[in-house]
């Protein structure tokens, strides 16, 4: 599976344009009905809003769809989905929610106004790329502790949890194929007072 970016959880975004609210909120979906569901849960939180634009992108088929939902048409819909995929990412719904101010914006207004909310709720979203990764779980006494974080540092990691208990517990994510040099590393300084184990590679944000 090839790597691919996508954004964790959800995100917002309101901007104002001559008195029309738009507000467009983000969500990390993977199958049409997860999308469906999110465009049909910002509808019932906006029922007084005139238009609820939405437009999303699946890997799964590679598949794209957008809305105008009552906007002019490729004014709304077409111009989120475009912001989307500018920013290269996938499995991902955006439902950009119009609250009309009484000023009519024109197409162009209104191209302007979708992707500029599009813009600002990506750049509130935590943008992630999903990759071939594997996790390393590492058992050890407290007094190797400090050695075997300043060797996990120095690597390109991502510490996901660290516990202390009766020993310390660490769970380290690399990306596959980068792990052996460190794991090397901590073999040697822990030298068989603790534990290291390897999972099989998995997808997952790093």
């Amino acid at each position: 599976m090839e790597d691919y970016t996508t954004i964790e959880g959800q995100a917002e975004a309101e901007i104002i344009e001559k008195k029309s609210r738009f507000i467009c909120a983000l969500a990390h979906v993977e199958t049409e009905e997860e999308a469906q569901a999110f465009v049909q849960s910002v509808r019932e939180k906006h029922k007084q809003a005139r238009h609820n634009v939405y437009a999303w992108i699946l890997r799964d088929g590679n598949r794209e769809r957008c809305s105008d939902d009552g906007e002019p048409q490729k004014t709304a819909g077409l111009p989120t989905l475009e912001v989307l995929r500018g920013a290269g990412v996938t499995d991902i719904v955006a439902v950009t929610t119009r609250y009309f101010g009484g000023t009519l914006l024109g197409t162009g207004g209104l191209v302007r106004a979708y992707t500029q909310t599009a813009q600002a709720a990506l750049a509130e979203a935590n943008v992630v790329l999903i990759s071939s990764c594997v996790d390393i779980h590492i058992a050890m006494p407290y007094a190797y502790y400090d050695k075997i974080a300043y060797q996990v540092a120095q690597e390109e990691t991502r510490v996901l949890d660290t516990a202390f208990a009766a020993d310390v517990t660490m769970t380290v994510r690399m990306l596959e194929g980068s792990e052996g040099p460190l794991l090397e590393q901590i073999r040697q300084t822990l030298a068989g007072r603790g534990t290291v184990e390897v999972s099989d590679p998995l997808h997952a944000a790093f």
